[in-house]
């Protein structure tokens, strides 16, 4: 019972995120001819090839099909039912507040006036990338996709794993926005779509990685024992002592690992150069930090660790 309970959730959940996507799509890209990447952003070309004649939603589900044979092969069932669920959900919420809303956006999608000289138009490519993002990364995050390049990123996050999703996307969906600038005759507008294609990206980012940006240091020193006295006391901050070796000296060395705030970097690095000038100190983003001064552990439904 639980599991049907945490199933129907999880298709709730993508049902939010397409409904996320579609706002995002119906009023603030498709009718200002921002397409930015992706097969939503490819549609949106061939909208306007087609002059209207076919639907966003129906040209998404066309170009997906494809797609959806590849991610069936590597992902699995699981995955497959789910961004099926997820593409045909973002296709039909489209096309159907299209129709809804007849009078006030498909009109504008075909008579609109675009002019490079409209200020409005940065403001809607970056709010359509934010909240595109926004939905993209919660659909995501269930491990579903609506289709599109989000899907084949998804698959190549799994080949590629030190590439993010939001990378993946940033590279391929480029063609996409080089082709709509062909289309449309206009560079002002591909990079208007790049502008609205990165915030969605690193949105994605953010949301699926985390927000709370810390830094952990390596602090390496001869005054290893002072400078952890001195960390523990003054920043509070919890230090562990690794066993190293300089290579070069053949000298063992302790080597001091420390996880902090950004706010706390300057009184770190005071408190380093003030023992030991000598000191070698190397800093490496946390994008997300668990645990007793930073954020609460937490037990998601697939039991992994998480805020």
């Amino acid at each position: 019972m639980s599991y049907k309970k945490n199933g129907i959730k999880s298709y709730l959940t993508i049902g939010l995120g397409c409904f996320i996507i579609t706002i995002s799509m119906n009023f603030f890209l498709i009718p200002y001819k921002l397409a930015p990447g992706g097969v939503s952003g490819l549609s949106t070309v061939l909208y306007y090839v087609f002059n209207g004649n076919i639907p966003v939603g129906t040209l998404m589900l066309i170009l997906n099909i494809p797609l959806f044979i590849i991610a069936y092969k590597s992902k699995g069932r699981k995955f497959f039912f789910r961004s099926l669920f997820g593409a045909v959900t973002l296709s039909l919420m489209i096309d159907s507040t299209a129709m809804i809303f007849n009078r006030i956006i498909n009109e504008h999608f075909v008579n609109i006036d675009i002019s490079m000289a409209d200020p409005d138009l940065l403001l809607y490519a970056l709010i359509g990338g934010g909240i595109m993002g926004f939905g993209l990364a919660i659909v995501l995050r269930e491990d579903a996709t609506t289709g599109g390049t989000d899907l084949i990123s998804s698959v190549l996050h799994k080949v590629f794993p030190r590439f993010s999703v939001g990378q993946h996307l940033l590279l391929m969906d480029g063609l996409v926005i080089i082709f709509a600038a062909i289309v449309f005759k206009s560079v002002k507008l591909a990079l208007y779509a790049s502008m609205s294609l990165y915030v969605s990206t690193k949105t994605i980012d953010a949301y699926l990685e985390g927000l709370r940006f810390s830094k952990s240091l390596l602090i390496i020193s001869e005054k290893s024992e002072q400078i952890a006295k001195r960390l523990l006391e003054e920043v509070d901050r919890g230090v562990t002592g690794l066993n190293g070796k300089g290579m070069y000296s053949k000298q063992d060395k302790t080597v001091l690992l420390c996880v902090v705030k950004r706010e706390e970097i300057p009184v770190v690095k005071n408190i380093v150069k003030s023992c030991d000038e000598k000191a070698f100190i190397l800093l490496m983003d946390a994008r997300e930090v668990l645990g007793e001064g930073f954020a609460p552990l937490g037990l998601s439904k697939e039991g992994h660790v998480n805020n």
